[in-house]
């Protein structure tokens, strides 16, 4: 084999390998996250990020399905997150609802379009968002890259406001049932977990 062969056949290799990495994970049907978001008060303190200080507004923990992720490098919002999860839980977990929605993310929102409703509109609005992640440490940067659509994500952090000595400021939504511009999740986490 020459050397062209060889890569070829090498570029196919890691092309299916690739794949296999991202996959969708597939559960069949059923919620495989019934309960709701848990968001308390916090008591922790304000952290200093590369250049940035992050201020807790809520304690915020989740259990969901990972519904897309987009992934950023270009902007200040990609120097503190890298990753946005659209997320799901109750209805919005249930791959019999996912089959008939189709998902998006772009530009820091998460789209999803419907040709008939499975669930009503506002079943879906209140059962998803979209997340950005700002990780905590290296651990859950590591975990963050290896989630793909479909796993099951734990999640725990705070909800925040993040600021930068320029005035510029970015804020998390603390409501589950907002919807459009400034209604995603800006979460700080501590612990990632997905299967």
């Amino acid at each position: 084999m020459n050397w062209k062969s060889l890569l070829v056949v090498g570029l196919i290799g890691y092309g299916a390998y690739h794949h296999y990495q991202i996959r969708p994970v597939i559960h069949g049907a059923g919620e495989i996250a019934p309960n709701e978001p848990i968001q308390t008060s916090t008591n922790a303190a304000e952290v200093q990020l590369n250049g940035f200080t992050l201020a807790p507004l809520a304690d915020y923990s989740i259990k969901a399905r990972v519904l897309s992720r987009e992934d950023y490098s270009l902007g200040i919002e990609a120097e503190l997150s890298p990753t946005d999860l659209a997320v799901g839980w109750g209805p919005m977990s249930d791959e019999i609802v996912l089959n008939k929605i189709d998902i998006s993310q772009g530009h820091r929102f998460f789209y999803w379009h419907v040709d008939a409703f499975p669930i009503p509109q506002h079943e879906i609005e209140i059962h998803a968002a979209n997340m950005h992640i700002i990780p905590a440490n290296d651990t859950v940067k590591r975990q963050l890259s290896k989630v793909r659509t479909g796993q099951l994500v734990s999640i725990k952090g705070q909800l925040i406001e993040a600021k930068r000595t320029d005035g510029w400021h970015w804020r998390s939504s603390l409501s589950r049932e907002d919807t459009g511009n400034g209604a995603c999740e800006l979460m700080y986490v501590t612990e990632l977990s997905a299967n």
